[in-house]
């Protein structure tokens, strides 16, 4: 049984180190294990007005991450909150209503940040929200990236071992959620 794993970034920059996690994430995924990257950044704003001509974008995010057994988000920390562009996906994919795609999903938010805590305050607000809609998210391990501007290169790549280390050991604990 292969197993599958979609990524969410939730930073619109081209060079975003969560990307660059989301990315190494991908690249540390066991055999076996697929691993898809949504993009969130052409949703339209969430406004329930179109829920009854729910939008293509939206559908095509909610089909990719309906068909994941497992989900890995990574937040950026803005003003000490989750970015708009996150929230907005995390709105749209809880729609419509009855339809959640959180729901008994295991999740695993990470986050990375220039800062020395790594984001945790926004992957704090991303998890209550996460909650809410009954994802079942995972309290260890937590992964904070801070100082990610010596972790990760120019492009975006990351390059420190420690990290990568890190993300193996998550990867196995976030693989061990899912039910055989």
């Amino acid at each position: 049984m292969s197993i599958k794993i979609v990524g969410i970034a939730g930073s619109l920059r081209s060079q975003s180190y969560n990307k660059g996690l989301i990315q190494a994430f991908k690249d540390a995924v066991p055999e076996g294990v697929e691993m898809d990257i949504a993009a969130i950044g052409e949703l339209p704003h969430f406004n329930e007005d179109l829920e009854a001509d729910f939008p293509g974008v939206v559908q095509d995010l909610k089909d990719i991450v309906d068909s994941a057994d497992v989900l890995i988000i990574a937040t950026p920390e803005y003003n000490r909150a989750v970015p708009g562009v996150l929230k907005n996906a995390v709105d749209w994919l809880s729609r419509p209503y009855g339809k959640n795609s959180f729901n008994g999903k295991p999740v695993l938010v990470v986050g990375a940040s220039p800062g020395a805590i790594g984001a945790a305050l926004a992957q704090y607000q991303l998890k209550q929200s996460l909650l809410h809609l009954n994802a079942h998210v995972l309290g260890q391990p937590e992964f904070n990236v801070g100082g990610a501007g010596d972790k990760f290169d120019a492009t975006g790549l990351l390059t420190d071992e420690k990290t990568k280390e890190y993300i193996s050991s998550a990867l196995e604990i976030l693989l061990g959620t899912v039910k055989k």
